[in-house]
C-alpha cells in the first residue's frame, strides 16, 4: 500500500456567501483524498488553537490520518474566504498565517523518509526547507498551481521530482512548451493541468493528453487536488502515466460531486474572523 506525506498549508474555506465552511488547503486536501483511495496517508503542518484549528484537527482524526508530526501552535488557524457564481468560486481574500513556520527536525526528515511520496505546494511556503525535504523524501511532487514565474522554477524545480502547473485557457502547443521548460529544470514528470481542456503529463520523452471526464458538478473547489491525488496514487501503485492521469481526472470529477475540497461542512460563526474584507 502506498504511503503518501503531506506537508505544508491547510485551511478553512469559508464560502461567505453561504454562511457555512469547510476544512481544506492542498496539504490535507492531497493526504485525506489519497487516503479514501486506498493509500495511507500522513499530514505534517501547522494547525492554529482556534475553532478553525479544531475542524482541522476533527477531520484528519475522523479520516485516520497520520497526525504524529503535526504542529499546533498558538496562532490563529489559516482561513480563505469565498464566494460563488453558479458552481464556480472566487477567492475573495486570506489569512495565510502559518505556513512557513514548521521548524522541521532531525525527526521530522526521519519520518519524510518513511513515506513513498512527500507532496507540498508553493502555498506552504516551504521554499527555505525544499533542498532538505527532497533528499530525505523517496519522491517529492509539488503543485505550482498557476503561480510558476522563471524565478521561481528556477528556485524550486531542481529539487522537485514530480510537478504539478496548472495553465487554462493556454493552447495544448503552450502547455507542450510549459512542460518542456520545466522538466529541464529537474522534474522527471511534469503534469499540467488545463480546466475544461483536461490534462497532460510529459516524462522527457513523450506527451500524455486526457479529456475531463463528465459528471454531475455541485462544487469545483479541491478539483484540482483531486486530480493530483489521484494521479500520484495511481502512479504509485504501477499505473502508466495515460493510466494515471485517467485517475486523476476521475477523481477530479467525483471531488467536484459534492461541496467544500473534502466536505465536513459547518456554520460560520458570527463573530469569526475574516468574514468581510477589512
Amino acid at each position: 500500500m502506498a504511503r503518501i506525506l503531506g506537508i505544508g498549508d491547510n485551511t478553512i474555506d469559508m464560502y461567505v456567501d453561504h454562511g457555512v465552511q469547510y476544512p481544506g488547503g492542498n496539504g490535507i486536501n492531497v493526504a485525506v483524498m489519497s487516503r479514501r483511495l486506498g493509500a495511507q496517508a500522513s499530514y505534517l503542518g501547522c494547525i492554529g488553537n482556534d475553532d478553525l484549528g479544531d475542524i482541522i484537527r476533527d477531520m484528519l482524526k475522523s479520516e485516520k490520518i497520520d497526525t504524529s508530526h503535526m504542529r499546533r501552535i498558538d496562532y490563529p488557524n489559516a482561513w480563505t474566504r469565498i464566494k460563488h457564481n453558479g458552481n464556480d468560486r472566487m477567492f475573495d481574500g486570506s489569512n495565510p498565517t502559518m505556513e512557513g513556520m514548521y521548524n522541521l527536525t532531525a525527526r521530522d526528515f526521519e519520518y519524510i523518509a518513511t513515506h513513498d511520496l512527500t507532496h507540498g505546494c508553493l502555498y506552504g511556503k516551504l521554499d527555505n526547507d525544499l533542498a532538505d525535504i527532497s533528499r530525505a523524501a523517496p519522491i517529492l511532487s509539488f503543485d505550482y498551481a498557476d503561480e510558476f514565474s522563471s524565478d521561481y522554477l528556477d528556485k524550486t524545480a531542481q529539487h522537485v521530482d514530480i510537478a504539478f502547473l496548472s495553465n487554462p485557457g493556454a493552447s495544448e502547443e503552450a502547455c507542450e512548451q510549459l512542460c518542456r521548460e520545466v522538466a529541464t529544470r529537474g522534474p522527471s514528470i511534469v503534469v499540467v493541468t488545463r480546466g475544461d481542456q483536461g490534462s497532460m503529463a510529459y516524462d522527457r520523452n513523450k506527451f500524455y493528453k486526457q479529456g475531463i471526464v463528465s459528471g454531475h458538478i455541485v462544487d469545483t473547489l479541491g478539483a484540482g487536488d483531486g486530480l493530483i491525488a489521484g494521479f500520484l496514487v495511481a502512479h504509485l501503485n504501477g499505473a502508466t502515466l495515460s493510466e494515471a492521469l485517467q485517475k486523476g481526472a476521475e477523481n477530479a470529477t467525483f471531488v467536484c460531486g459534492y461541496r467544500g475540497g473534502l466536505g465536513y461542512e459547518s456554520k460560520i460563526k458570527p463573530d469569526q474572523a475574516g468574514l468581510s474584507r477589512n
